[in-house]
């Protein structure tokens, strides 16, 4: 009997070891379950766009909206990954992916060798030239050697800044800086800098949208019209890049691309 006992208790025990070891497997298969679909949810990115910078990027109604903004949406859309908008000065933005702050941005941002040291570059989505904006009733500069002597407004980090600051002694330039487009152009307008430097699909839109009444284009381009690019941190976000540039792709081969630009700049012959 107690022999028979023994035998019992043993073969119980083999029973609960069993069980317990199946509840365990069962555990773990879960937890892989649950961490597979975790990593397998998209992720969700920060990508800035400049805060004030029609007609790519702004505020409307307390919404975004231009052709960046349009454009990354279309983009995120077709390709299907999320994020969240963030608007900046543009002065931030570049150490702002550098920092890791934000993920992505989309800002007006010509691709050049300069800036391709910080960050990597999509394929160009838009393309831009560098014009020189005066008062609507100045006349002394009409061509780029009219530029001598004379008083520069430029935003802090862009183009317009950098063709300055080069050309600062060939033209005995005294150059301005502002953190943004309206009170750069506002400079202008109220006579405090001789001239500006901004974008020529900016400024156009600009001007003939009534927004900056009071300037008038001097001269169309300085530079090459170079591309704007959507830039990443240098080395990382590559797969955010790569949905770029396919989404891009999507977007101009139905014809979402031709419809956005398309309401905010008529193209040129």
């Amino acid at each position: 009997m107690k022999c028979g006992f023994k035998k019992f208790m043993a073969m119980a025990a083999l029973v609960v070891f069993a069980g317990a070891a199946l509840a365990g497997c069962g555990s773990d298969e879960k937890s892989s379950s649950s961490s597979s679909g975790g990593a397998a949810k998209a992720k969700h990115y920060t990508i800035a766009c400049d805060a004030k910078y029609a007609p790519f990027s702004m505020e409307v109604d307390g919404k975004y909206k231009g052709i960046d903004v349009e454009l990354l949406a279309a983009i995120a859309k077709a390709e299907g990954f999320d994020y969240e908008l963030k608007p900046m000065d543009f002065s931030g933005i570049i150490p702002g992916l550098v920092s890791g702050q934000i993920d992505g941005a989309i800002a007006g941002m010509n691709i050049t060798d300069e800036r391709k040291k910080s960050v990597d570059f999509s394929d160009g989505y838009i393309q831009s030239g560098l014009a020189v904006v005066v008062g609507k009733d100045n006349t002394s500069i009409q061509k780029v050697e009219d530029l001598n002597g004379k008083t520069a407004a430029v935003k802090k980090g862009t183009t317009g800044a950098k063709f300055a600051e080069d050309n600062q002694a060939k033209y005995n330039l005294n150059v301005t800086y502002y953190d943004d487009s309206p009170s750069m152009m506002l400079a202008v307008a109220n006579g405090n800098a001789d001239f500006l430097m901004e974008d020529y699909p900016v400024i156009n839109y600009q001007i003939k949208i009534g927004e900056q009444g009071k300037l008038k284009i001097a001269v169309d381009s300085v530079i090459a019209p170079p591309s704007y690019g959507f830039a990443v941190k240098k080395g990382e976000n590559a797969e955010l890049l790569k949905m770029f540039n396919e989404g891009l792709k999507k977007i101009k081969a139905d014809g979402t691309y031709d419809k956005i630009v398309g309401e905010y700049i008529v193209k040129s012959k």
